[in-house]
């Protein structure tokens, strides 16, 4: 499998689009780990990553983010089923010679872990950097808001892969949450947004959840306010530093003409 990483980075155009590339195979192949350890049973993929792996969205993401949906017995259960999918992650490297660094983080709510490769970088000629990591970061919310739907689809992405993730209106509605609730700018939430309103069949957002994921954050909203989303999210765009929005996304974007399309105007006028 390190041949075939090494063959797709010598099939790059250039040096930031081969890291794009390698950390994206780091996360096929985790997602690949976590399936045949029985992760998705109860992890639910969503956030931009899962984006890109079920529905092509057209550009490269960093983090893989889960929900679990379903209570175990006890926390410990849930720590414990954490490190095991870890340790999965590990050996499944580990068994082809990549030096792993993995630190987890199963106590918090939100459970976490940095899954870190040192050396890889140096080894594809990426890096002058002996010890330069590059990481890949999972995150696993354990107490969830309420009224997600979910679905399963198999994918091919470097691997085979059977997802269960949000559906098209629940992944719809984490990122407006995000829009709406972040406290700092990210310019790839107003990218993925762009993607979301430019496809006209694409479903309604779950808005459910999204009044679910508001108030578990602390914005607590009527029915009515909440269907207003399309006023609340153009509210926060026109707030934004629309430099900081473009610096943000740039780096990750697989066609990079695309950015010129990424204006204010362009977006409220989709919102609108």
């Amino acid at each position: 499998m390190k041949e075939y990483l090494r063959e797709r980075v010598d099939q790059s155009k250039n040096a930031a689009e081969a890291r794009l590339i390698v950390r994206e195979y780091l996360q096929a192949r985790v997602l690949e780990a976590l399936q045949r350890a029985g992760a998705f049973g109860t992890w639910a993929f969503l956030g931009g990553t899962a984006l890109r792996f079920l529905y092509q969205l057209p550009r490269f993401s960093e983090d893989l983010d889960f929900s679990r949906m379903s209570v175990p017995e006890s926390q410990d259960h849930t720590e414990g089923d954490f490190l095991r999918y870890m340790d999965g992650i590990r050996k499944t490297f580990q068994a082809e010679v990549y030096e792993v660094d993995i630190r987890p983080r199963p106590q918090a709510v939100v459970q976490s872990a940095f899954i870190g490769f040192p050396g890889l970088l140096y080894e594809l000629g990426l890096s002058p950097h002996v010890n330069q990591k590059i990481s890949i970061k999972v995150e696993v919310d354990t107490n969830p808001p309420a009224h997600a739907k979910t679905e399963r689809s198999i994918r091919r992405n470097h691997v085979l892969l059977n997802l269960f993730h949000y559906d098209k209106g629940s992944l719809f509605s984490g990122k407006l949450h995000a829009l709406i609730h972040r406290p700092y700018v990210k310019g790839r939430d107003v990218y993925d947004l762009v993607w979301y309103l430019s496809d006209r069949t694409w479903p309604a957002p779950n808005l459910p959840l999204l009044q679910a994921s508001l108030a578990q954050t602390g914005m607590g909203l009527s029915d009515t306010a909440v269907g207003r989303w399309r006023t609340l999210v153009a509210e926060r765009i026109t707030a934004m530093d629309w430099d900081r929005v473009v610096a943000d996304v740039a780096p990750f974007l697989e066609h990079s003409e695309e950015i010129e399309l990424l204006t204010r105007d362009n977006v409220l006028n989709l919102l609108n």
